[in-house]
């Protein structure tokens, strides 16, 4: 009775023991990051890629593996490509790829990341050795976009995408560093040349220009000054004019007269009188014969 006890222990122990395994192995968790392809009797088809979440495998029958779907990197090591005018050159990058297609990244190839990396070194010695060099040392986001597409047409067929492609650093050899660094200070130094002659040339423009608006502005106190003297002048000659319109023969003649005595009175021995001189004194001179004829009358 004992040993029929024992033997049944045992026997329920195997039979917990391997339900235990079996769920152990039939039983899978999912991540949301996942997508698990089963393979029954080892064939598959995309009506067994299993989506996030707890999901069963039918023991013996089924196998699953697990796929990240998540953006991933790889780096590239050091590579040494020809440029087209035969300049060596060292570039290293970076490639960001994802899973699109879990179930072509498992049955299309075996290492997805390395198969990827080995792509991508051949690929860039390509792009390099169709572009010069100053065009690989100036248009490094055409060469990432290049590489991209190149390795997007490959990867596609193993279920996956390249997203992006970065060069981290790409290294000329010593004599072509040399070089750059000759030139580059050639183009500084022209660079200030060209800066110190705009400067002189600006300043030199801004003195023409401050004289010109200096000979505008004399210009236009000499023009104004003019205009203020021709009014006084035509001021005055008014004045004299609407003073003139008072004066008689008799006032001219006296002015006459006062004229003669400053001649008289000076060292000139010989004057010009003007022939309406006469005329003036005329009337003086009967004036002056008028008095005296009173004056004679008076006395007799």
């Amino acid at each position: 009775m004992a040993d029929s006890m024992t033997v049944l222990l045992i026997v329920v122990v195997v039979v917990v023991v391997l339900a235990l395994f079996i769920f152990a192995t039939s039983v899978r968790i999912v991540n949301q990051w996942e997508r698990m392809v089963v393979k029954r009797w080892g064939q598959t088809n995309p009506g067994l890629v299993r989506q996030p979440g707890f999901r069963f495998l039918v023991p013996v029958m089924d196998s699953g593996t697990k796929v990240d779907i998540r953006e991933q990197f790889i780096e590239v090591p050091r590579q040494t490509a020809i440029t087209k005018d035969n300049a060596p050159l060292s570039v290293d990058f970076l490639i960001y790829w994802k899973i699109v297609d879990p179930l072509m990244s498992i049955v299309n190839v075996a290492n997805f990341a390395g198969a990827l990396q080995g792509v991508a070194a051949t690929s860039l010695r390509s792009v390099i050795g169709d572009i010069p060099l100053d065009d690989v040392l100036s248009q490094r986001e055409r060469i990432n976009e290049t590489l991209r597409l190149k390795l997007d047409e490959v990867t596609e067929r193993w279920g996956g995408k390249v997203t992006t492609v970065e060069i981290r650093e790409i290294l000329p050899p010593p004599a072509v560093q040399e070089a750059m660094n000759r030139q580059l200070s050639a183009e500084r130094t022209r660079r200030a040349v060209i800066t110190e002659s705009e400067g002189t040339r600006q300043a030199t423009i801004n003195v023409a220009e401050g004289d010109k608006q200096s000979a505008i502005l004399r210009a236009e106190g000499d023009r104004q000054a003019a205009i203020l003297r021709a009014q006084g002048f035509s001021n005055a000659l008014q004045t004299i004019f609407e003073a003139a319109k008072g004066i008689d023969q008799k006032t001219m003649a006296l002015q006459y007269l006062d004229a003669l005595k400053a001649l008289g009175s000076g060292p000139a021995t010989k004057f010009v009188i003007p022939l309406e001189f006469t005329q003036l004194i005329g009337p003086i001179g009967a004036m002056v014969k008028s008095g005296m004829s009173k004056t004679g009358d008076d006395k007799s």
